[in-house]
């Protein structure tokens, strides 16, 4: 639409010589009576003209390239063409609806035939606009909600209807608009718009030119999406056999197969992600960290913590929980000196609460108060809406550095984070707080694949899921001893630093390669 698509020929006749043409079309269109008499289209200032045309070229109002058929309140069965007929994907009217005069709709009003454009003015940013391209029968009629745009000989309705999808026209659109729920421009506004107008032959050859490079676009995207998930279908099956791994001498065996491999299978944000949670995964498994002799059993941390809870009741009651015959998950093999123990074992837990929306004297202070919204898929606290007052922190449930917080309700079910400061938090999440070991570690866990399923299994609801406090502290937990969770953890946060050095170089590659576009662009232009 800017004339740099195609090149321009000497001998097609310019645009000034085209708009004479058009004056004359209009004029003897009025003397027989087939349209209103046209307005004089406002002069173009300076000001208005979004940029600068080729040779032959010339900007012009709307109005001055094509016309309407009128109006007409229906009064036999008719072809009607709503937004909804519109097929925007590909600029046709592809659902019309065929009505009787009885049933015609208030809107139903404006003449269209083969060969006009009908633009949606209403809520444009959609892009609800076609060309009609075939003789409708019976007789077809237009929403009110459409501008009609039938072009005058020697005006490409297709070319048109590409250069009302330009961004140069959306941004005019844009700019005109009002309203927020429902924005909408009128007729007048659409009419006074710009429209860079081609000689017609030149017109015929950029819409060939962008018919052929979308051809291309959509078969290149096609094979995008086919290869993106040819790569992650590889990168799954890959990583499956780090993951099915028995010992850690079958993982680095594994390992070093996709070692060969690793810069073809990561190279992608999605493929980073999964290599990141095979990582936890193989960690809460006991195949990431080999045990040492002096680590001892798991037993013995499990009795410590044990110890802590009999002594100590945190300002609570401990809650004693017997088997309440939830379906079981198939456990994961772990080295022989680690456990599996509740989740409810480890510490105390905890579900949380809001207080009472107007009592200001709870939501007034600056202590953090949480909900799922905060809980990041990476495990981060944000800062939240709204805080508490002490007073506030007693109507809700405290969470302090250490405590784990999980969201227990809804899309954002499983959602986790360790917390770093002190905050409160609302009713859909519960949290832990250790009696002794690795809270970072136990992080790990909640986040594995294994802890994931076991929550979605035990949740109840399919639209909005739901695991309540009893279900979810009593999700088995594989426990290695102490030493060496600070181990696992340490070998993960390490592995992650390297995966996001891996992310950002990903990253900084796509920059260089739009950087490169452009400057290759703007060197063309």
């Amino acid at each position: 639409m800017r004339g740099k698509l195609v090149a321009q020929d000497r001998n097609d006749e310019t645009a000034d010589v085209l708009l004479d043409q058009i004056h004359n079309q209009q004029s003897e269109m009025f003397t027989d009576g087939i349209i209103k008499k046209p307005k004089i289209a406002a002069p173009i200032t300076e000001k208005e003209i979004p940029y600068e045309l080729p040779t032959g070229w010339k900007w012009c109002r709307v109005s001055q390239l094509g016309h309407d058929w009128g109006q007409k309140v229906p009064a036999s069965k008719f072809t009607y063409i709503d937004v909804g007929s519109i097929n925007k994907e590909l600029g046709l009217v592809s659902e019309p609806t065929v009505l009787e005069a009885s049933g015609a709709p208030s809107r139903a009003r404006k003449l269209v035939r083969n060969g006009t454009v009908v633009y949606s003015t209403v809520r444009p940013y959609l892009l609800n606009i076609a060309v009609i391209t075939e003789d409708f029968e019976p007789e077809p009629i237009a929403s009110t909600a459409f501008a009609i745009v039938h072009p005058f000989e020697g005006v490409s309705a297709s070319y048109l209807y590409r250069y009302f999808r330009s961004p140069t026209f959306i941004s005019y659109v844009e700019g005109c608009q009002t309203g927020i729920a429902y924005p909408a421009i009128n007729d007048k506004q659409f009419f006074s718009g710009l429209a860079p107008l081609p000689p017609t032959a030149e017109q015929h050859r950029v819409v060939a030119k962008v018919d052929e490079l979308m051809r291309l676009c959509d078969a290149l995207e096609r094979r995008a999406e086919d290869s993106l998930k040819a790569h992650q279908t590889l990168v799954e099956t890959c990583l499956a056999t780090l993951t099915n791994s028995e010992t850690p001498e079958d993982l680095s065996q594994n390992w070093t197969r996709i070692k060969a491999h690793f810069g073809l299978l990561f190279k992608t944000e999605a493929s980073l992600e999964a290599l990141k949670q095979t990582v936890i995964d193989l960690a809460v498994a006991g195949l990431l960290e080999g045990s040492e002799p002096e680590d001892g059993m798991a037993s013995e941390l499990l009795s410590q913590i044990e110890a802590q809870k009999a002594a100590s009741s945190n300002g609570r009651k401990t809650r004693s929980i017997g088997n309440k015959g939830y379906e079981v998950l198939d456990l994961l093999d772990i080295p022989t000196n680690w456990a599996w123990a509740r989740l409810v074992d480890l510490g105390w837990t905890f579900t949380g609460g809001t207080p009472k929306t107007g009592d200001q004297k709870s939501f007034s202070g600056d202590i953090p108060f949480i909900g799922p919204g905060q809980i990041s898929k990476e495990g981060v606290i944000s800062s939240p809406e709204k805080f508490l007052t002490e007073r506030g922190v007693e109507h809700s449930t405290e969470a302090v550095e250490g405590d784990i917080l999980m969201v227990c309700i809804g899309g954002s079910i499983g959602k986790s984070a360790l917390v770093q400061d002190r905050c409160a938090f609302n009713q859909q999440m519960n949290s832990i707080r250790l009696a002794a070991g690795s809270s970072a570690y136990l992080h790990l866990v909640l986040q594995s694949s294994y802890f994931q399923k076991a929550v979605l299994n035990r949740a109840t609801g399919s639209a909005t899921p739901i695991i309540n406090r009893s279900k979810w502290e009593t999700i088995d937990v594989p426990v290695p001893p102490a030493l060496e969770q600070d181990r696992i953890v340490s070998r993960v946060e390490k592995i992650f630093k390297i995966i996001e050095l891996l992310r950002i170089a990903i990253v900084e590659a796509e920059q260089k390669n739009l950087q490169i576009a452009d400057t290759l662009t703007s060197k063309i232009h």
